[in-house]
């Protein structure tokens, strides 16, 4: 992730800041070529911005379907199945969506009809443990980089998931209410969750 010195990471303002192409650099060595984005953000930067409907019946069991083999998957977060997205057929890196039970069988038959992978697993929410073992499983991901929202980034935090945390920090502060932060959605009750410091990095451009 990239972020302010107030550990902000709203795209629009962290693309203002020294560091951004540090940002991009420093996800390439990581190496970790298949990546997880939220829906928010995917709807954003990766699909056609177009939410479908959620009144269909939700498919209600959990079930995969592989319908392109990869080396890397473009993996969007989607609890309920609403986002619309293009033709993927022949994609270098196709998409793969994560629902819960409660996406619709239209939706991943819409899915399946435009050559995208799925995973529904989860009664009302995305259970993420759940997924990341079907995920290696079943698809052979081995390594994967977070680089979603607050929401999604505070859901695998919370769920134990995450191995590493990288972050980019740009030399520059957002300071504006109400913007997204590195984590986020922990219930107030529950106590911060220790790190070890592995290691600190400069950049020419002011990043750390």
């Amino acid at each position: 992730m990239m972020t302010s010195v107030d550990g902000r990471i709203d795209c629009g303002m962290t693309a203002q800041l020294q560091g951004n192409n540090t940002y991009y650099s420093a996800l390439d060595e990581i190496d970790t070529p298949t990546r997880i984005s939220g829906r928010v953000t995917a709807q954003t930067e990766l699909s056609n911005g177009q939410l479908l409907s959620s009144s269909a019946s939700p498919i209600n069991k959990e079930t995969f379907y592989q319908n392109t083999v990869a080396d890397a998957y473009e993996i969007v977060m989607d609890t309920k199945g609403r986002t619309s997205w293009g033709d993927d057929c022949g994609s270098s890196k196709p998409h793969l969506i994560i629902t819960s039970e409660q996406a619709s069988t239209d939706y991943l038959t819409d899915l399946d009809n435009k050559g995208i992978s799925w995973i529904a697993t989860g009664k009302e929410q995305i259970d993420l443990a759940r997924a990341m073992e079907i995920l290696q499983n079943k698809f052979g991901v081995e390594r994967l980089a977070i680089v979603g929202g607050g929401k999604i980034n505070g859901g695998f935090l919370e769920a134990g998931l995450i191995d590493e945390i990288s972050i980019v920090i740009g030399p520059g502060a957002d300071g504006r209410v109400n913007q997204p932060s590195l984590f986020d959605g922990r219930a107030e009750n529950q106590q911060p969750i220790d790190l070890k410091l592995k290691a600190v990095r400069s950049f020419d451009d002011g990043a750390v």
